[in-house]
Order: C-alpha cells, then sequence, then structure tokens
C-alpha cells in the first residue's frame, strides 16, 4: 500500500506491542520499520525499465526477511539517534514495524513475495485497495491518540478496526465475485480464470475481469455497503496474439525475456494495448473498472532491437477524461 498506510500500521503495531510507556517512541520506531521494506524501489537500472517491477515487493517484503529487516532498521535508529537508543531498545518496535508491511501488502491485488525463499509465488488477496483513506485515517487517529495519552488501548482499538476492516474487504470481495459468476452464466460463459480487485480508494467499486475462449472480458460492479450488487458491463479483448504480434516488430533475446518477466508479473493476463499497438500490456488494472485498456504495459518499440522494451504507465492519460464515469459508478448512478 501507500507509504503512509504502510507507516501507520507499523506504528501502531508497534504500541500495541510496547512494553513499557514509551508509546511515542514506538510509533516512530515502527513506522520506520513500516516503510523500510519499500526501500527496494531503490533496485533500478536505466537501462532495464523492468528491473523494479521484478525485485518490488520481493524479498524484503517475505517473513523470513523479517528479523533482518527489523534488525537494520534498528541499527539505522541506533547510528542516527547516536546511540541514545540502544540497539536492543530499537529492535523489538522496529521488528513489529516492519512485520506489519508485507502482511498488508498482500491484502492487496499487485502481488507479494511474501513465503520467499520457500515459495516463488505472488500472494495478491485482493481484500484492500491500494490505497483506502477510511482504514489510513483510523490507524493515524489510533497511533496519534496512544501517543498523546501514554496508553496502549488506541493504538489496539486502531488495529481492531483494521482487522474488522480487513474481513469487510473480504466479504465485500465475496460478493463482487458472486455477481460476476452469476453475469457468466448469464451471458453463456464458462469462466475458464478471472478476478475480482477493489478499486482504488474503497471497497465498493470492483474491477472483475475473466477469461473466456481466447478473450478477456471487464465489468464494473458495485457491491454497497448496504445495498444490492450494481453490474456495469463492460468490453472484451482478444488476448494477445504474439505470433501475429512479433510479425510487425523485430523479436530478439532481450525482448523475449522482457516478455516472459513481464507475462510473470502479471500473471499471463496478456494483451496488446488497443491505445498504443506495440504495447503489451496488463489487463488486471484500468483506471476505469470495466474498460479495457491496460494502465501499464512494457513498450516494444525500440531504436535498437537488443534494447529493452519500455515499461510505460498510461494510468493518467486513461483517467483524465473518465473521471465523471468513475464517479457514477462509485455513486451508483
Amino acid at each position: 500500500m501507500d507509504p503512509v498506510t504502510q507507516g501507520a500500521l507499523g506504528a501502531a503495531w508497534a504500541q500495541c506491542g510496547e512494553r513499557g510507556d514509551k508509546y511515542k517512541r514506538a510509533a516512530y520506531l515502527g513506522l520506520l520499520g513500516g516503510v523500510l521494506p519499500d526501500a527496494d524501489v531503490l533496485i533500478r537500472s536505466s537501462s532495464d525499465s523492468l528491473l523494479f517491477l521484478e525485485y518490488h515487493r520481493h524479498f524484503t517484503h517475505s517473513l523470513a526477511f523479517i528479523p533482518v529487516g527489523g534488525l537494520i532498521a534498528a541499527l539505522l535508529v541506533y547510528a542516527l539517534s547516536r546511540t541514545k537508543i540502544s540497539l536492543r531498545e530499537a529492535y523489538w518496535p522496529c521488528t513489529l514495524g516492519y512485520a506489519s508491511h508485507g502482511l498488508l501488502d498482500s491484502c492487496t491485488s499487485y502481488g507479494t513475495y511474501l513465503l520467499w525463499p520457500f515459495s516463488h509465488a505472488r500472494e495478491a488477496w485482493g481484500i484492500i485497495s491500494i490505497v483506502d483513506p477510511v482504514f489510513t485515517l483510523v490507524l493515524i487517529v489510533g497511533v496519534v491518540l496512544a501517543a498523546r495519552r501514554v496508553a496502549r488501548k488506541p493504538a489496539v482499538v486502531a488495529m481492531a478496526f483494521a482487522c474488522l476492516y480487513m474481513a469487510l474487504g473480504a466479504f465485500q470481495s465475496h460478493r463482487a465475485q458472486t455477481a460476476q459468476e452469476a453475469l457468466a452464466e448469464l451471458r453463456g460463459h464458462e469462466i475458464e480464470r478471472g478476478d475480482v480487485r477493489p478499486s482504488i480508494g474503497q471497497n465498493i467499486l470492483y474491477r472483475a475481469f475473466y477469461e473466456y475462449d481466447g478473450r478477456y472480458y471487464a465489468d464494473a460492479i458495485r457491491v454497497g455497503w448496504f445495498s444490492s450488487p450494481i453490474v456495469y458491463e463492460g468490453e472484451s479483448i482478444e488476448k494477445l496474439d504474439e505470433d501475429a504480434f512479433w510479425q510487425e516488430y523485430q523479436k530478439s533475446e532481450t525482448k523475449d525475456f522482457d516478455v516472459e518477466r513481464f507475462r510473470f508479473f502479471s500473471d499471463g493476463y496478456l494483451v496488446r494495448h488497443p491505445k498504443y499497438p506495440s504495447m503489451i500490456g496488463d489487463f488486471r488494472y484500468a483506471a476505469i473498472p470495466n474498460a479495457i485498456d491496460p494502465m501499464w504495459g512494457i513498450d516494444v518499440d525500440t531504436e535498437d532491437p537488443e534494447d529493452h522494451a519500455t515499461f510505460r504507465n498510461v494510468n493518467r492519460e486513461s483517467l483524465v477524461d473518465r473521471r465523471s464515469l468513475y464517479l457514477d459508478m462509485l455513486l451508483g448512478r
């Protein structure tokens, strides 16, 4: 999730595990531990724009790396505080904060190497959006109150809310999936594989997509907390035909390697971007929940065939003229 939420959750978790009355200090240490795993974004290359996709949410987010990550955070605190905080005092809250990060990211739909090195599966439970203001605000309030009142209870209440909110997200996801299955049955389709994912900022409007007979279908499904599901039907697009695609562009070992890396990242949901012919897109994500044009992809049209494909994010371009449509869906209009 976003750094603010990661920091807030790490701080709250550290405060819940505080053994004394230093809740303000625990918040700072937990916050550092909570955001440190995302330092993996520094693993990147100017010549290979896919490198950061490979290593973001990788080993730094795994359960096995938590003790090491907590130690790194504690060492940073020890060094920056000029030994005012002992390594032993810093380690526990930093580790608690660090432990919260990978688990929270796994609750989103992006994909996290939670079980690395024992498994290279990308855990993506899809029960909360990548950004959710309600979830974040409650955590921040709990952390601030715990620090000011020198009491654990506000942090515990915030964490309890976070767990209940996740449970609500899982229930909402189930409702959206049930509506998707009913829609596919109505169309006479048998879902070969598919998923539902909350769109940005809430757990009411979902992007529902599935594969059937060589095509991907995308729909928006609104599952209001106190209302019946509403389906906003979208369109469909053909799966990527690689043979036809490479007849138009120069294939190379480098490009082939990049496509395979992007295929793994996108869980195989590859399409030819309808707006950018030289771009292979990740169908799982779109600016509008029922749109068929992906948010991002790799552009293989480079000057030198041996150059790496270029990763492109076209999210802002996709959303600029369709914000009102998104709001209509979100509000159930």
